[in-house]
């Protein structure tokens, strides 16, 4: 199969979706992969190193996208990318279709096959391809967090761990999944008093056990996020739907209820977000206040830390690409169900319940497809 991975245009996104270690695993394999020229360089890797993996480097995204059956990408694609989309090309990469409809109805017309990293579902009910970025941005969180309380940017003054004879700050975790279990962890380590939520009783237990004793778990419930959020000085929205928009939980009155200075962060925010005043933001320009609060809602965290994330995204997407490759998309879907719940949108129908529901299109299950 040829494989194109193009350079992410979008604003400060340094990730690329292959290092050169996963192009020699598919060029060793008899696959051709194209890169499009200085693409690695924000993550680490320069042209030299694919040449010296097997891969071969082109000079623009336009020859990247023409000649490739298969695109690897980081980001969903922006307006500039859609009409290079073409019919049946397989382009497998985050896409969060749910909370943008623009996106959605211009892959319907580019009649591609979207194959969508965070949908991809294990038995167990995890998301493989979510979790290194969820690691990464959960992390994140809390590092970006503990800045931005800083006075000078219009923070509270208060630092995280405290020292002796100050007490630390207060930290609450919107989520218990992988964001969440990071983020509490980070802050944790900072040695701030940590309050983690969660609607899963059995998450909460499974939390309550691996925690440190600075942290302690809530069942969310808006009374307990009302009774809460008055004492906190960094909370940061963890809560994701798969393939769905995710819910407000802190909603725009509440925000009266927190004293000036504090920081929301949403990690959610490239799927809708779980803040209601959360808008996604850069990292050019990372910060809003409303009401005397510090909003950091940057749609792609983890590419302000391109290395780590690059290597984490390649050790997690690598396998399931080489089933992509070596076996063709249709024959791979049908026979790993994992793949098979990517599929978002294929030749102009929308076959992921999360996505038709949230703009009241047309859904044909993945069956049907598939044949």
């Amino acid at each position: 199969m040829i494989i194109g991975v193009p350079k992410e245009i979008k604003n400060n996104e340094n990730r690329i979706a292959l290092t050169p270690g996963g192009a020699l695993e598919l060029t060793k394999r008899g696959h051709t992969v194209y890169v499009q020229k200085d693409g690695g360089v924000g993550s680490g890797f320069n042209n030299q190193m694919y040449m010296d993996a097997g891969a071969q480097i082109l000079n623009t995204i336009e020859e990247v996208y023409a000649i490739a059956e298969m695109i690897m990408k980081v980001k969903e694609p922006i307006e500039a990318e859609y009409k290079l989309i073409k019919k049946d090309q397989l382009v497998f990469t985050y896409f969060h279709f749910a909370s943008y409809e623009p996106l959605t109805h211009a892959m319907i017309a580019s009649e591609a096959v979207c194959l969508a990293y965070e949908t991809v579902e294990a038995s167990d009910r995890s998301l493989p391809l979510l979790v290194p970025m969820s690691e990464v941005a959960g992390r994140m969180a809390v590092q970006q967090g503990a800045k931005y309380l800083e006075k000078p940017i219009k923070g509270k003054g208060v630092l995280l761990g405290g020292v002796p004879g100050v007490p630390p700050g207060k930290v609450l975790v919107i989520g218990g999944g992988v964001v969440g279990t990071q983020a509490a962890k980070m802050a944790a380590g900072l040695g701030a008093q940590v309050t983690i939520l969660d609607v899963s009783l059995a998450r909460l237990r499974y939390l309550n056990d691996v925690m440190p004793a600075n942290v302690v778990t809530r069942f969310s419930s808006e009374m307990n996020i009302r009774d809460l959020i008055p004492h906190m000085d960094l909370s940061v929205g963890a809560v994701l739907i798969p393939g769905a928009k995710a819910p407000n939980l802190i909603t725009r009155d509440m925000l009266k209820l927190m004293s000036p200075g504090t920081v929301i962060v949403d990690v959610a925010v490239d799927q809708g977000g779980c803040i209601e005043t959360c808008k996604p933001t850069t990292h050019e320009d990372p910060t809003f206040i409303i009401d005397d609060i510090v909003h950091y809602c940057v749609a792609n965290m983890p590419g302000a830390v391109p290395y780590t994330s690059t290597v984490a995204l390649t050790n997690a997407t690598l396998p399931y690409a080489i089933q992509l490759a070596n076996k063709g998309w249709k024959q791979a879907c049908n026979e790993n169900r994992e793949l098979k719940l990517g599929l978002n949108v294929v030749n102009g129908k929308v076959c992921y319940k999360g996505v038709s529901e949230a703009f009241n299109l047309d859904y044909t299950p993945v069956e049907d497809i598939l044949g």
